[in-house]
């Protein structure tokens, strides 16, 4: 069983109060847009002061959709891996 989330950190979060859609997309997105949407999503992240806790927290849960911690779902992927390969090396 996994230990309860602790949200805290999301009240200090740059996107608080932006639109889910930037960081989620809608359905039937087109690659173009959602590269042009991805990257202000990311701008945003890139400023952010909990991105560090809002990205381990989408990798530990693990969250399929969206932008989290300045990476997508691909991005959050390869991180993924590449944690678990460095815990399994240490």
């Amino acid at each position: 069983m996994r230990p309860r989330p602790s949200w805290g950190w999301q009240d200090a979060a740059a996107c608080r109060g932006e639109d889910l859609v930037l960081f989620f997309g809608p359905d039937g997105e087109r690659q173009p847009e959602r590269e042009i949407r991805e990257r202000k999503a990311k701008e945003i992240c890139a400023q952010c002061p909990v991105r560090t806790e809002c990205l381990d927290y989408a990798i530990s849960r693990p969250e399929k959709y969206g932008t989290w911690g300045g990476l997508n779902e691909d991005e959050r992927a390869s991180e993924r891996r590449r944690r678990m390969r460095r815990a399994n090396a240490a």
